[in-house]
């Protein structure tokens, strides 16, 4: 881990925070050769694609519960002709074209995203931007406060950042998650798309084994 004094000018000139940074020999990482781009690019589509509802729909004709009989006769009225008050023509009418309730699934390879990991942490590591952070509460209570002052210790608080904790850390969890620019990510739910949205990543030391067990999955 390389090491950093950052001093913070708002309060102190004097007074300085020692930031540890993660680089790809501390976590053990294999960066990928060949270039990712567009299988970053393809993951990123089908996330978008996987993540929509899909529950947009209207009423075509054949779905609008309105009688089929002939609103009037064919010849002789002055007006139109109309067959059906189901017409899109009409008020009340069905949609022409409209959207329809479907999902859609795409799949990507566990190579391709186990390469797409690897090469976006690589880039993370080798520009500092993966920080060590020692979280301490006291008692172990919830304390939003003393999150926003970890993060403003290591100066990211006017930066997007994700933080991965473990699922049953309730109270970091509590602690980090109503801070406007910090985003919370479990181990078991890493993708692309969090990862690629961040300017920094955050891992706390006490969970330095469990990120490093994550990286070495994707190896």
């Amino acid at each position: 881990m390389t090491k950093q004094d950052i001093k913070d000018t708002k309060t102190t000139a004097d007074k300085s925070f020692a930031i540890d940074f993660l680089s790809i020999k501390d976590l053990e990482l294999v960066v990928p050769e060949k270039d990712v781009s567009r299988s970053y690019a393809v993951w990123i589509r089908a996330l978008l694609q996987n993540w929509r509802q899909g529950t947009v729909g209207c009423k075509g004709r054949a779905d609008v519960a309105r009688s089929t009989r002939k609103p009037w006769k064919q010849k002789g009225t002055g007006r139109a002709r109309a067959g059906s008050a189901k017409s899109p023509l009409w008020r009340g009418g069905g949609v022409i074209f409209g959207p329809q309730a479907r999902t859609r699934t795409l799949k990507i390879t566990k190579r391709t995203k186990f390469e797409v990991m690897r090469a976006l942490i690589a880039t993370y590591a080798d520009n500092n931007k993966i920080i060590s952070l020692n979280l301490q509460l006291e008692d172990n209570k919830p304390s939003t406060k003393v999150g926003f002052a970890a993060l403003q210790n290591i100066g990211v608080t006017g930066k997007k950042v994700s933080i991965f904790l473990q699922r049953d850390d309730y109270a970091s969890w509590l602690s980090l998650r109503n801070l406007s620019n910090v985003q919370v990510i479990s181990f078991d739910s890493l993708n692309a798309y969090d990862i690629s949205n961040s300017d920094y990543l955050v891992v706390l030391k006490k969970d330095f084994s469990n990120f490093k067990d994550m990286v070495a999955q994707w190896n």
